[in-house]
């Protein structure tokens, strides 16, 4: 299938769920993240979900990232060149949805790319071979490409991997995992 087609198929997968759904199954997916050797690394960078489409509840992984006393990164998206800014995530940031309904951070403590050790990636679908299909800004891909080269790159799914997505480009990141509520991929 192709990333168009996927987009469709597995937001209409997503809003057929119900919120209770989408809270039991982000737990799970937090706890199965417990599994993975990722927990001696400092710096995690963690999307915050956008409600109103549905996504993962990423509130459990911060709890979890949190106890273990791990540094905690949120970004900022720039939608005139799709670039992220990344902040450390703090007792005094402030949040703020932008216009696409976003939970980002005012203002706060810049963090360097390089300085981040594992990433849970947002997704809509993903296949076997750890290609992803995101909301199609390339926003993931600019800003993991400015990462350093052993970075954790973690995708989070409700649903488990299609057999293959037809139209990579060159520029598109590989995964090193992804997490589903009954699997683990690793690529």
């Amino acid at each position: 299938m192709i990333k168009k087609e996927l987009r469709i198929k597995y937001k209409a997968l997503r809003n057929a769920m119900s919120f209770d759904e989408i809270e039991e199954q982000s737990l799970t997916i937090a706890n199965q993240l417990l599994k993975l050797d990722i927990w001696n690394k400092t710096y995690f960078h963690l999307f915050l979900s956008i409600e109103e489409h549905k996504e993962i509840q990423t509130e459990y992984i911060l709890q979890i990232l949190a106890g273990k006393d791990k540094e905690v990164v949120v970004s900022k998206s720039n939608f005139d060149d799709c670039s992220m800014t990344q902040y450390l995530l703090t007792d005094n940031t402030r949040l703020k949805k932008n216009e696409y309904g976003i939970p980002e951070p005012v203002d706060g403590i810049e963090v360097p790319d390089t300085k981040i050790d594992v990433v849970f990636v947002p997704l809509l679908a993903f296949d076997t071979k750890g290609h992803r299909t995101g909301y199609g800004k390339g926003f993931y891909d600019r800003f993991l490409a400015n990462c350093k080269k052993d970075i954790i790159k973690i995708g989070l799914s409700f649903f488990e991997a299609e057999e293959s997505i037809d139209d990579i480009h060159p520029n598109d990141m590989v995964l090193d995992y992804c997490v589903t509520p009954k699997e683990i991929y690793q690529f």
